[in-house]
């Protein structure tokens, strides 16, 4: 599994430490420095099984400044949006978890963290 992290988030820490608590095996991306590309952010909402908007920071001084709030949520903005996930790895919401099974997770709490972790 791989879990998508921004140090500085306490979400992410304590989601780290719970992994570490259960031990379990996995591989830490900090996605603002190995920022995934189009195609990745397509493939984890696939696996998460949401849309680009549903996993979007829209209070980070970027989502503002790209106006975001007023941006169609619909197939039409898909691409939009993902590209500014790309463009802005800020907006991500973290920590996501990608589970073994090939699904994932936004990993914010424990108990999602322990849905991963039955995931494996």
């Amino acid at each position: 599994m791989e879990i998508w992290i921004n140090p500085a988030c306490s979400k992410c820490r304590s989601a780290i430490g719970l992994l570490d608590a259960e031990g379990a095996e996995y591989t830490v991306r900090r996605y603002l420095e190995d920022v995934p590309t189009e195609d990745e952010i397509r493939e984890v909402l696939t696996r998460l099984g949401l849309e680009p908007w549903d996993i979007t920071r829209t209070q980070e001084d970027a989502a503002k400044e790209l106006g975001l709030k007023d941006w169609p949520r619909d197939a039409s903005a898909r691409d939009r949006w993902v590209r500014a996930l790309a463009e802005h790895p800020k907006l991500i919401q973290r920590p996501i978890i990608t589970a073994d099974d090939g699904t994932a997770v936004v990993a914010r709490s424990d108990e999602a963290v322990r849905d991963a972790l039955a995931r494996e």
